[in-house]
């Protein structure tokens, strides 16, 4: 069992950053690939950035466009989405997923569907004003 719980969300101004962080309880964190979701007021849960079990395959939805970094730390069990350049429609909450892998796969897939992954974690609120 994995608990997932993000935190760093926060009000600001378009144009801004936040960090978000996404702790992971248990030992095996090195095993899962991660990916972050945000889900809007009255929108579907969407996409937001993945990445691999060993750290060195990202992977973004369009609208990020090179303003985001997710990276993570298997030493502090803990997977960030930095977000810089925010707008107002980047307002939703944010949550992080991890999915266990293969142990003898290559460490390198990435996953954009939230029912690839087996656990989600609560969400952190980021709302942006223009």
């Amino acid at each position: 069992q994995v608990q997932l719980v993000a935190s760093g969300g926060g009000l600001v101004q378009a144009g801004g950053s936040l960090r978000l962080s996404c702790a992971a309880s248990g030992r095996a964190f090195r095993n899962y690939a991660m990916g972050w979701f945000r889900q809007a007021p009255g929108k579907d849960r969407e996409f937001v950035a993945a990445i691999s079990r060993n750290g060195e395959v990202t992977d973004y939805a369009a609208f990020v466009q090179g303003r985001f970094t997710i990276s993570r730390d298997n030493a502090k069990n803990t997977v960030y989405l930095e977000m810089n350049s925010l707008e107002p429609e980047d307002t939703a909450a944010y949550s992080c997923a991890a999915r266990m892998t293969e142990p003898f796969d290559s460490g390198l897939f990435v996953y954009r569907s939230e029912n690839q992954y087996n656990y989600k974690g609560q969400g952190t609120q980021v709302t942006v004003s223009s």
